[in-house]
């Protein structure tokens, strides 16, 4: 079956927001970065500035799931094919010179000092996106975004060298935006790394619990100490991040409110720890994906795991068989999501019903346990790409084989 076979779906990507333009580049898919060196405060700063980019939004398609797609898919089967203005000091613990999260809207005027691996996470210092981050890559230099979009941005735009972002909860379940970003970015899976999630009620000093009506953090972390903090009799108040509301506690001086947040983010913003480990249930783990612009050689002298994403045709046992080509093969699934093929949610019947919508479309994410170096990892895939309308492997890295 030719390579090509894999491309038949019609999917359409969701635009770039307005203010990100892009345009090809006949030699590279990157933007060429030049340097602008200035001296500041006795310290040498790098301006980076990206030539601007634009693209009309087919263009944009065409290169996530056309042209740069049949690229990376052509040849999914073979390993080499398959796999192919805001400066800021970390040391500082004063509020007012933390680093501000990176945006969209200066992601052209990025500041590095280029000694260190810079990695991109979503939310403010003390995240537990930033200790997945400095755990994935000890002594790195982490740099907060605004938005899940941002981080991938400025990994693509080669504004950071890497992204760890969040990929499911073991009691939240999957985090859906980061699924639908993968596909949308060119980016690829280079690794994984578990943190174990250990929440801590915080409050300024002074403050006792007898003294807080309510508390702030993120909704998952509210509902993961939901039993705790109804013992206490708080009212719980949603916000962005727990790093976020631990900032906006300690920002605000405030003294009957507290915030459920790391004990990372209490060290950063002057908190004290009136608890620990408030969380409803120990066993509370999030999977971090490592994310970088080329793809590592997989290897077989250790666990691997690879991520693919998929589409079929409508019908009876199809589902079935695209998952019995792993198990024909004892190749162990770990996860498998699906998430609506978007722009093109529903697919006409051809029943005879005047082709009114019936169907919902769907693309199907699945890890398995096997490196893309294996042959037998390859046999399935190439089984898998008769019958499947798109394939892409989103990566074959290394498993994080600890538990927190």
């Amino acid at each position: 079956m030719a390579a090509s076979s894999v491309e038949r779906s019609g999917i359409a990507t969701t635009p770039f927001p307005r203010h990100v333009v892009s345009k090809r580049f006949p030699s590279d898919h990157f933007p060429k970065p030049t340097l602008n060196f200035e001296i500041r405060s006795r310290r040498c700063r790098i301006g980076l500035t990206l030539a601007s980019l634009r693209s009309s939004d087919e263009s944009t398609s065409n290169r996530n799931y056309g042209g740069g797609h049949r690229n990376l898919v052509g040849g999914a089967m073979e390993l080499e094919s398959a796999l192919e203005d805001f400066p800021y000091d970390v040391e500082s613990k004063d509020m007012h010179t933390l680093p501000r999260p990176l945006s969209s809207n200066h992601l052209s005027n990025s500041v590095s000092d280029g000694s260190r691996l810079r990695v991109a996470y979503q939310g403010v210092r003390g995240a537990y996106s930033e200790l997945a981050a400095e755990k994935a890559y000890p002594n790195c230099e982490a740099v907060p975004c605004e938005q899940f979009d941002t981080a991938f941005e400025a990994a693509e735009r080669w504004l950071v060298d890497r992204a760890v972002l969040p990929i499911e909860n073991s009691l939240g379940g999957s985090i859906h935006r980061n699924y639908d970003l993968l596909l949308r970015h060119r980016l690829h899976i280079v690794g994984e790394v578990k943190l174990a999630v250990r929440h801590c009620l915080l409050a300024n000093h002074g403050v006792e619990i007898e003294d807080l009506e309510r508390v702030l953090s993120h909704p998952q972390a509210l509902d993961q100490c939901e039993n705790t903090l109804m013992k206490l009799g708080l009212v719980r108040e949603a916000v962005d991040d727990t790093a976020g509301a631990a900032k906006h506690v300690a920002l605000h001086k405030l003294k009957d409110t507290g915030a459920v947040a790391s004990s990372a983010a209490a060290g950063i913003y002057g908190l004290q720890i009136l608890a620990h480990d408030i969380q409803d249930d120990s066993d509370n783990v999030t999977r971090f994906l490592m994310l970088a612009r080329e793809p590592i050689i997989p290897g077989t002298d250790r666990p691997f795991k690879t991520s693919i994403v998929f589409s079929l045709e409508e019908g009876p046992g199809v589902l079935f068989k695209a998952l019995a080509v792993f198990a024909l093969r004892q190749i162990n699934l770990t996860k498998i999501e699906s998430r609506p093929l978007r722009m093109q949610p529903l697919r006409a019947s051809d029943d005879g019903n005047g082709g009114s919508p019936k169907y919902f479309d769907y693309l199907f994410y699945v890890d398995f346990e096997a490196s893309m170096a294996d042959q037998n990892a390859q046999n399935a895939l190439r089984h898998l790409k008769e019958f499947a309308t798109f394939l892409r492997v989103l990566g074959s890295y290394p498993m994080d084989t600890s538990m927190t």
